[in-house]
């Protein structure tokens, strides 16, 4: 069984500070409660084929993956996959304008559990929507203060 959770927020920002800002995989820790590192294997900026490693927690387990970005449009999308692990997942941002000075920002977390995570996926599901409808919030209120 897959896990296919999307969230969104209005954030009352300007696209280009949203994007910049969440799409900087160095913040992540500052607005994701589960991410406890993010360590760059590639040169930053983030661009497609950028690698980096991230350490988090995830219902009670630490967990160590690496994303490789593989697709980037600027201020609209950025999409990121790790591959290894019990949970390989694709993790998808999107921007757009809501009028001239707020953005919708959608996160979308997807992928096949394998293992006993797929006995779990529907825990897991609930966990991932959790978790990223406050990591949203948090992103709102960071941006917004």
């Amino acid at each position: 069984m897959s896990v296919d959770v999307t969230v969104e927020t209005v954030v009352e920002r300007p696209v280009a500070a949203v994007a910049a800002y969440a799409g900087d995989p160095t913040n992540a820790p500052e607005w994701y409660a589960n991410i406890a590192s993010v360590e760059w294997r590639t040169e930053p900026p983030v661009r497609v084929g950028s690698r980096m490693d991230f350490v988090a927690s995830f219902l009670g387990r630490r967990i160590a993956y690496t994303y490789e970005v593989t697709e980037l449009v600027p201020g609209e999308r950025l999409e990121m996959r790790t591959a290894q692990g019990p949970f390989p997942m694709r993790t998808t941002y999107t921007w757009e304008p809501v009028g001239d000075a707020r953005t919708r920002m959608t996160l979308r977390n997807d992928g096949e559990p394998r293992g006993f995570g797929r006995v779990a996926a529907p825990v897991m599901a609930t966990a991932v929507r959790r978790a990223t409808t406050a990591d949203l919030r948090r992103l709102k209120r960071i941006l917004e203060a």
